[in-house]
């Protein structure tokens, strides 16, 4: 199950599950996987923007994701 889903900087996504283990088949180009996460992500997921290369992720909305 996705308990969060991160946007990189260079546009690919990174999904985690409640293990904090990556889940590959939501891995990829944001534009690829997008409507896949949002369609299968429960209510309660973490959507985040790690912008640039700093080390704080911004939480945002899963709307504004």
């Amino acid at each position: 199950m996705i308990k969060s889903a991160i946007r990189c900087p260079d546009d690919m996504v990174l999904v985690f599950d409640e293990d904090e283990e990556q889940i590959p088949r939501y891995q990829g180009r944001y534009q690829e996987v997008k409507r896949l996460v949002l369609e299968d992500a429960p209510p309660e997921a973490v959507f985040g923007h790690w912008l640039g290369f700093e080390t704080d992720i911004i939480t945002v909305s899963r709307e504004e994701w």
